[in-house]
Formats: C-alpha cells, sequence, structure tokens
C-alpha cells in the first residue's frame, strides 16, 4: 500500500499535515527506520521532503469495546438493542437498558465493568426526572451498591448522589462558558444550585467576590455544605428553600444572576430581574423545540416590561439535546 518516507527532522511537520489533511490512514501503523519514518497514506500529496513508495504496514488491533464482547453473550439480535450511550460520574456509569435486555442486565453491567477498569458501579435509569427535585430513580445493577460518588470538573471535586438530587455532566462545558466571563469583585447569584457545582466551579476558577446558592432540596443543599468544606471555598453562602421565598430577604443586587433550573426557570424570571443591579448579567435556561427558539427572547421581555426595565441579547447557545428536535438552550442578556 501507498507510503510516504520522510526523514526524521521532518517527520513531525508532515505528521501534523497528514492529521489535519486526513491523508493518514490510522488503521496501520507507520514503519520507522534508524534514519525515516512511513507514513501510511491514503493518497499522495506534493511535498519536497516525502518520497512515495509501496510497503507494506502491520495493521493496528482495534481495543474491543464491550458491545464486541457482548456480542456473543447477547447474540446478534439482542446486542443490536443495546444502547450503549451512558453517563459517567466519577467511577459510577449509568446506562440504560432497553426492555428487551432487562432479563440480561446483570450481564451487561458485568461486561461494562470488566471492560472499563475506573467504573466501580453501574446503575441503570428507572425512570424519567420528575418531581420539584427533578430527581431521577436508578437500579443498582452491578459493582459497588452505591449512589454516592465524587466528579471532578474545572479544577473542582463534587460530591454527588446520582439519584437524591438533579445533576448534569453534560452541563460542565456551560458552567465553563459562564465562569469565562466572570470579572473581578462580581457578585454572583445562582439559582436552584444543586449540590453547588456552578457556585464551586464559579469560586475555584474566577475572582469573584460573593457567590450565593439557592437549593430547594435539602439533601442536594446538605451535599453542596459538604462540597464547599471539601474545596476549602469560603466566598460562598448556600440557602436551603425556595428562591421565591429566599431572594426577597437577601436584601442584595446581583452582577450576575444564574438560572440552571431542569424545568420551568421562566416563573423565576421577575425573582431574577428583581435581584439584578443595573447593567447585570442573566443567563436564563430554557427547554424548547428547533422551531420555537424565538420563544425564548419573548419569555425574558414580558419579564422585562413587567419590572419597567430594558434588556440586551448578549449569546444565545445551545447547551445539549433534551429530545428529538427539542434542546436545552441558554439566553445570556443584559438587564439596564
Amino acid at each position: 500500500m501507498k507510503g510516504a518516507k520522510v526523514s526524521l527532522n521532518h517527520a513531525e511537520r508532515v505528521k501534523k499535515f497528514l492529521i489535519k489533511s486526513r491523508l493518514l490512514d490510522f488503521d496501520y501503523r507507520a514503519t520507522k527506520g534508524k534514519q525515516f519514518i512511513i507514513f501510511p497514506v491514503l493518497e499522495e500529496f506534493e511535498d519536497k521532503d516525502v518520497e512515495f513508495i509501496e510497503d507494506k504496514f502491520s495493521k493496528k488491533r482495534r481495543k474491543e469495546t464491550w458491545k464486541d464482547i457482548l456480542k456473543n453473550k447477547l447474540g446478534k439480535v439482542d446486542s443490536e438493542k443495546l444502547i450503549t450511550a451512558h453517563d459517567l460520574i466519577g467511577n459510577i456509569a449509568i446506562l440504560e437498558i432497553p426492555e428487551e435486555l432487562v432479563k440480561k442486565e446483570k450481564i451487561i453491567a458485568d461486561t461494562f465493568l470488566n471492560n472499563n477498569k475506573n467504573v466501580k458501579t453501574v446503575l441503570k435509569k428507572a425512570g424519567e426526572h420528575t418531581g420539584t427535585f427533578r430527581t431521577q430513580k436508578m437500579k443498582w445493577i452491578g459493582g459497588e451498591n452505591t449512589k454516592d460518588s465524587v466528579y471532578k470538573e474545572n479544577g473542582v471535586k463534587l460530591k454527588v448522589n446520582v439519584e437524591d438530587m438533579y445533576f448534569s455532566v453534560r452541563l460542565g462545558t456551560e458552567r465553563k462558558r459562564i465562569m469565562k466571563q466572570i470579572e473581578v469583585d462580581e457578585h454572583v447569584l445562582v439559582m436552584f444550585s444543586g449540590c453547588a457545582p456552578y457556585p464551586c466551579v464559579f469560586s475555584k476558577n474566577t475572582d469573584a467576590e460573593r457567590i450565593v446558592g439557592i437549593e430547594i432540596n435539602p439533601k442536594a443543599h446538605e451535599y453542596g455544605l459538604i462540597n464547599l468544606q471539601k474545596n476549602k471555598i469560603s466566598n460562598v453562602e448556600l440557602f436551603c428553600g425556595d428562591v421565591k421565598k429566599v431572594v426577597p430577604e437577601l436584601k442584595e443586587r446581583f452582577d450576575r444572576v444564574c438560572m440552571p433550573l431542569p424545568k420551568g426557570a421562566e416563573d423565576f424570571l421577575d425573582d431574577a430581574i428583581k435581584i439584578s443591579r443595573k447593567n447585570a448579567i442573566i443567563h436564563f435556561y430554557d427547554f424548547l423545540h428547533e422551531n420555537e427558539f424565538e420563544k425564548c427572547e419573548e419569555k425574558v421581555r414580558s419579564a422585562c416590561n413587567r419590572a419597567r426595565r430594558t434588556f440586551e441579547v448578549l449569546d444565545f447557545v445551545k447547551c445539549g439535546q433534551y429530545s428529538p428536535g427539542k434542546f436545552r438552550v441558554c439566553l445570556d442578556f443584559r438587564v439596564f
């Protein structure tokens, strides 16, 4: 097969070019000599330092996945029903087991554990997110029988119970996005703070002066306090209670308000605007169909009109897909 022979002093430059141009054949190993290296390539290209030759390359061994292993254990028909997408929270893996494979869930869990050495516990989703706390039932199916885990993100360690509180690893990128916007000496309010992932990430990675979190779920609030101690954080204050009751008692205003409620954050827009200083930034989350994105701004406009305040949109981002055609979105806006 086709090979690109190049001296070692030009090898790194050529390799980067091949990867960027998608010309490197990743299924085969490069051949290395004392003074040269031969890269397996998909086609020839122009480079004065490269000589094209025919060579025999050894094929790379692809690491066998847990789905590959399960083909033998479950059979072809059942293995095609397997849902391989999963969440990893620390050393806990959360799988989705189709109803047709429930009787074989122990085999699936054990195979996953054997193929993922960093995973100690396998759970399966046993229901949807429900109730005021938006919690989700989990069933233990393999490994250590626990629903507690320590999750590392953006320089912090977070103790989480995956069943007793709402927590999404997929929002780690979103927490980082907002973190990068926080300026020196800001006062930040996090509504619906859960086990305090937003307050902890903001505290450890910014120069915010004061961060306040409000969470209605007592268990999540308890874990939030633990996480403040775990990360040696002193500029965060957490309150346990209903946002609508706690906000009026704060007697202060904020430079930034974050509203990461899993569902129904528009019911608290009035509260967020009321407690925001002039020129404050609010991060408003919503769940909308891709054909309804304009509704997000309409909700903000209505709330600002009620408060007799004006606003400007700073950014609109999709933060994840909730279901086919439906997305979690965030509207960043400034209030005046």
